[in-house]
């Protein structure tokens, strides 16, 4: 690769989650909703479409507005953003962008002569009578659409099931016909909404409730799914002649996978792929310690170049409404099954970073004080930037202004991984009124092996102590114990 790369993988000002990546051609393009810096709710901006070569996942370009939120004829008055959307390449060798908005409940399609855009409002997502799926009697929310096409079949894939919602009964998928927007084969209930997991025959019973007219096919999985079950967040995807369903669970955190043989029913709950926290993974912490404040969380799986990878969203800001896109490189085994990856530094990298230089504080992928919380919240340590997003018409060449701020005593921050080979020297660069003593470490509970003493700034100032870091592939941690609350610009290995 021409450099370095590491999560957050796009530039620190630019925030584009629920992340698809597809690969078309000798490039990976990634679609996801965008939200801004500082945001007030999800989703505030047009979708920007970003992509890299195959062969260098750190050279990652900007392509530009894909598509503007007020070129569909239903936000005409623009008091709608717009949600995740998918993009797949339909018979005709044209690109088709599926999106939806936040206040209604249909799905609408654009298309592109590009994978990168700019895509032109095609039509709506509709029963051969016209009328558009969503808004017929009896019909369930659309949401979050994913897409996979098959010659002159494309599966559709939407729902939002909130926490015990009575109305929202499971995830659904809906075949389209050539024309990318007529249904031929209406909505089918795929993996169970939380309400109903362990009881088909109450969703059936709420099916008819609401005069709901799906196919349920076999719900004999769906108890499976306890635990995990469909929140929102679907992503489709097909690894040899399985197909796997990506979606965000009841917990929000996870991405969990099921597995089917067919495209429209029979999926089997598979396991969680990757936590924005960390819950579960048990190698450097306990299992049930979240590492980072998570939320939820939504993205897909990808080969790109010979290699699959997860990608997925982090919170920044200390909000639930300004993420950034991560990606980690995942394994799947010979069964077919997914292992949970831990979320790290590196992501995309291809293995550990260079155990030198200065790297920003914003890669950390562990932040947390002496009580760990699963989920973000205002007053905790978290990443931030000054000024605002790269829409104000900053210049990509600006330097990063994003950083760690909140750090308060018992501040725990974590990157992994680093390829350390002959470090004796640590510095790191801090502001704000904080005073007190930084301890490095290469794990959570191991032993300390130096300390940075910090005192008040008004600006940037480095502080460094001669600190010997062992050889090797290890994680840097760093645990603030002092007063004050201060604000971390970088670390600086040497």
């Amino acid at each position: 690769m021409k450099k370095q790369v590491f999560n957050p993988y796009l530039p620190s000002w630019e925030y584009v989650p629920d992340g698809e990546p597809h690969v078309f051609g000798d490039r990976v393009y990634v679609y996801g909703s965008h939200d801004l810096a500082h945001g007030s709710v999800f989703c505030l901006g047009d979708y920007v479409c970003w992509s890299a070569p195959i062969d260098d996942l750190s050279d990652w370009r900007y392509e530009g507005v894909s598509f503007h939120r007020l070129d569909d004829p239903a936000n005409k008055d623009g008091r709608m953003v717009l949600y995740a959307p998918d993009v797949t390449q339909g018979p005709d060798g044209r690109f088709y962008l599926y999106y939806a908005y936040d206040k209604v409940s249909f799905v609408s399609v654009a298309v592109s002569d590009s994978p990168a855009g700019p895509f032109k409002f095609y039509g709506y997502v509709h029963y051969k009578d016209g009328s558009r799926l969503g808004e017929r009697k009896g019909d369930q929310v659309q949401f979050d659409p994913a897409v996979l096409t098959e010659g002159e079949r494309t599966y559709l894939y939407t729902a939002f099931c909130g926490h015990k919602m009575k109305d929202r009964i499971a995830a659904m998928a809906t075949v389209l016909g050539p024309d990318m927007m007529t249904i031929e084969e209406e909505p089918r209930f795929i993996v169970p909404g939380d309400n109903y997991v362990l009881d088909a025959e109450k969703a059936r019973e709420a099916a008819g409730e609401f005069e709901c007219p799906y196919d349920f096919g076999s719900t004999d999985n769906w108890k499976g799914f306890k635990d995990h079950e469909f929140f929102e967040a679907s992503s489709i995807r097909k690894i040899g002649d399985k197909y796997y369903f990506i979606y965000s669970s009841a917990p929000m955190h996870e991405l969990c996978y099921a597995v089917s043989s067919s495209p429209t029913g029979g999926f089997v709950y598979g396991g969680v792929i990757v936590s924005n926290c960390d819950l579960h993974i048990g190698t450097y912490k306990a299992p049930d310690m979240p590492a980072a404040y998570g939320a939820n969380n939504h993205g897909g799986i990808e080969c790109i170049n010979g290699r699959w990878y997860i990608f997925y969203h982090r919170h920044t800001n200390g909000t639930w409404f300004s993420r950034q896109g991560c990606a980690e490189e995942i394994k799947v085994a010979d069964d077919g099954k997914i292992a949970q990856v831990e979320i790290t530094s590196c992501g995309l990298n291809g293995g550990p970073l260079k155990g030198e230089g200065e790297y920003p504080a914003y890669i950390a992928c562990n932040l947390f004080t002496e009580k760990p919380s699963i989920y973000v919240a205002d007053g905790f340590p978290r990443v931030t930037q000054d000024g605002c997003d790269r829409e104000d018409g900053t210049p990509f060449e600006e330097k990063d202004t994003s950083y760690i701020t909140g750090i308060v005593s018992g501040t725990t921050i974590g990157f992994k991984y680093f390829d350390f080979k002959g470090v004796k020297k640590i510095g790191i660069k801090t502001r704000a009124y904080i005073h007190g003593d930084f301890e490095v470490s290469t794990s959570i509970d191991g032993p300390v092996l130096g300390k940075i003493t910090v005192d008040n700034s008004n600006f940037w100032e480095e502080a460094s102590a001669d600190i010997s870091i062992p050889d090797g592939v290890s994680a840097l941690y760093l645990k603030f114990t002092g007063t004050g609350n201060g604000q971390l610009k970088s670390i600086i290995l040497g």
